[in-house]
């Protein structure tokens, strides 16, 4: 499977936006997401070429790039560095044996199942119903503790009347952000070599700190106004 870039692509024919590789993808991958995707670039597992306006163009070879590593870091818990190392045996025109999982003392990520998580949420179905309808949480057989998290947090902001139709925008808010710091890394990320690209990982976390901190304190001073 050749490494996916620039190179040797003259014409945007038949290439895909972000969009409809999600839309491929997402049948197989519920969880997947526009920011996974732009994080598995960073990680080098992709490498999209770009429009002169900027926006990732994906061809049938990044296709299947990203459906073998997602399958490998789903179905066989594989960490990207082990994905990464894979692909480039690949693209080097070897022949690897497949990667295995790695014995390790920590245990896998909890799935749960959608009775299950409801069960560890104490949340009522309607209520993850409203949160699937609503982009808040994406339909999938199986959810992570990432996801339990979020719903814990929505039951408990239901019980104040506070739906998650009501939270829309703190989503939209979080893909801004997102691309706030794309916009940040863009010359990083569009930097070859896999130094860049992990400067860019490392501070990718970082931005979105500081993102967080900076949305605490409108949203502190807003509450203050409130209750003043």
């Amino acid at each position: 499977m050749p490494a996916a870039s620039a190179r040797g692509r003259s014409s945007s024919a038949g290439l895909l936006s972000i969009g409809q590789v999600l839309a491929r993808l997402t049948p197989e991958f519920p969880s997947l997401t526009s920011s996974k995707l732009r994080f598995l670039e960073v990680q080098g597992i992709v490498a999209p070429t770009r429009t002169d306006s900027g926006y990732r163009k994906f061809c049938a070879a990044d296709l299947d790039r990203l459906r073998l590593a997602l399958t490998l870091q789903r179905d066989h818990y594989l960490p990207l560095n082990v994905i990464r190392d894979y692909l480039a045996e690949l693209d080097a025109g070897r022949n690897p044996s497949p990667p295995s999982a790695v014995p390790s003392i920590v245990p896998a990520p909890r799935r749960y199942r959608r009775a299950e998580l409801l069960a560890a949420a104490g949340a009522a179905p309607q209520l993850l119903n409203d949160a699937i309808s609503t982009g808040m949480i994406a339909a999938s057989e199986t959810y992570t503790d990432q996801t339990l998290a979020l719903l814990r947090a929505l039951v408990a902001l239901d019980r104040h009347g506070i739906e998650p139709r009501h939270l829309r925008s703190l989503r939209q808010s979080a893909e801004r952000e997102a691309s706030l710091i794309e916009s940040a890394l863009a010359t990083l990320m569009r930097r070859p070599d896999a130094a860049s690209r992990a400067r860019a990982s490392e501070l990718a976390p970082e931005l979105a700190k500081r993102l967080e901190d900076v949305r605490a304190v409108f949203v502190r001073d807003a509450i203050d106004r409130i209750i003043s």
